[in-house]
């Protein structure tokens, strides 16, 4: 199954245009699953054939994965994969049914995502430590995230020519492989002239490496390439710690309490969800939620009948 696996990855690479960060999701989620049925047939995972995927592995799988407490919507993504992998198989004539077609994915919970007030979002910026090479670096990550409410795999997925420091504008490439381009501050800006500089010389150090073959990307780790998705977590959690009581928030919460913030100093709906990169608008109303006593106020403001006793 491991080569099916790999055709259904170029597929989605080449004909669906996916991301590298989608496909590397999709990646991870049927590799898991491979070791799980692997395990409940006892076979090694090289073996195993689509035929031995039906629906009660599914559903163990499934039910393994709440067994072991992961998120509702961890686990509905999960099946996503699942489900896409079998309608390719299927579609290639590689199997007759599709196992996972009636399969119920759990229901997600809408809870919204963490977000760091603005004396946070102020510490938070100033705890790298800036005499050092990656604290520049890592000052530079957490200010661009602030800045311009990247996904964690657009930051990461950045080049320097998708940067222009002169019109403080960065090109990014969203989700559906759609581009925009999104502005930052005079803050970012200065963080990353500072880290550019610190770049140049990591880049060609006689020990670095410099990863993919003409790549230029933006932020790299200490030996030349780029630097990866995980790491930027791990980052941003480590400094969360020591800025804040706070504990496991990732870098979605810097994309939430940049568009949080936006919101409460007045700025359109329409215009944080081109900044933001979403398609619906009901995504970014999710995402920018005002508190009650911020809609009272605003409320007693505006209503030409509020202010009477």
């Amino acid at each position: 199954m491991r080569e099916r696996v790999k055709e259904f990855l170029d597929y989605l690479r080449l004909n669906r245009n996916a991301s590298p960060h989608t496909v590397e999701a999709y990646e991870s989620d049927l590799s898991q699953f491979a070791g799980f049925l692997a395990a409940r047939m006892d076979t090694a995972a090289r073996l195993l054939t689509p035929e031995d995927v039906d629906r009660a592995a599914i559903r163990g799988f499934l039910a393994e994965l709440h067994r072991q407490g992961q998120a509702r919507a961890s686990v509905a993504r999960k099946l996503s994969a699942l489900r896409a992998f079998m309608r390719f198989l299927r579609t290639e004539g590689l199997i007759e049914r599709d196992p996972a077609a009636l399969t119920v994915a759990p229901k997600t919970e809408h809870r919204l995502p963490v977000h760091l007030s603005i004396d946070e979002m102020a510490r938070l910026l100033e705890t790298p430590d800036l005499a050092t090479p990656l604290g520049r670096r890592d000052r530079a990550i957490l200010e661009l995230f602030y800045a311009s409410g990247l996904r964690l795999s657009e930051l990461v997925a950045l080049d320097l020519d998708d940067v222009n420091l002169h019109g403080r504008m960065v090109r990014v490439m969203g989700k559906g492989r759609k581009e925009r381009l999104v502005p930052f501050n005079h803050s970012a800006e200065s963080a990353l002239r500072v880290w550019l500089r610190d770049r140049a010389v990591i880049r060609h150090q006689p020990s670095g490496r410099s990863g993919a073959r003409g790549e230029e990307p933006l932020f790299v780790n200490s030996r030349g390439p780029r630097l990866s998705g995980r790491s930027v977590q791990r980052l941003v959690a480590r400094y969360v710690t020591q800025a804040s009581t706070r504990f496991g928030v990732s870098p979605h919460a810097l994309r939430h309490s940049f568009a949080t913030h936006l919101l409460e100093r007045g700025a359109d709906l329409r215009a944080i969800q081109e900044l933001l990169g979403h398609v619906q608008l009901s995504t970014t109303q999710r995402y920018t939620h005002v508190n009650a006593a911020q809609l009272l106020d605003v409320y007693r403001r505006a209503h030409p009948r509020a202010r009477q006793p």
